[in-house]
């Protein structure tokens, strides 16, 4: 049972990982991960906004999560973002992969995660005290992706 999900909820890990658990006991793995909003700028950071074409951006979800799927055997995959404004110490996405075996589920959530980082279609605009801008691809996040 796979969850793809772009919002502006927030969202509950311990209900996320209850609901994977409680639809197939044959889970021996579940490992998530939580992203949240931070402050790296030199000006204090007031908000970051998150936009996203709605259909589009779930393929993209969807299309990472099959990918991860035909390079390990996992049971479950979640992957809830969020988009509107949100502040300092917000929950921005959930990746949870569940498996049989624990390195499947620690190696498919890392991967989604990188992937996401790299491949989803989403926007961010940061709001400090001093400016608004619009925040482009790390290279950094290019250089993990490409261990895959």
């Amino acid at each position: 049972m796979d969850k793809i999900v772009v919002q502006t909820d927030d969202f509950d890990l311990t209900s996320e990982v209850e609901l994977i658990k409680s639809t197939n006991s044959s889970i021996g793995a579940v490992v998530s991960f939580i992203g949240t909003v931070r402050d790296l700028t030199s000006e204090s950071l007031i908000s970051l906004t998150l936009e996203h074409y709605p259909g589009m951006t779930e393929k993209s979800l969807r299309s990472i999560a099959d990918k991860a799927r035909k390079k390990w055997e996992i049971e479950s995959v979640t992957i809830i973002h969020r988009v509107g404004t949100l502040v300092v110490g917000d929950q921005i996405v959930l990746v949870i992969t569940s498996s049989k075996h624990r390195q499947a589920a620690f190696d498919s959530c890392n991967y989604i995660m990188d992937f996401l980082k790299t491949d989803a279609p989403f926007w961010k605009k940061e709001v400090s005290d001093k400016e608004e801008k619009w925040v482009c691809k790390r290279e950094s996040d290019e250089e993990q992706k490409k261990r895959w």
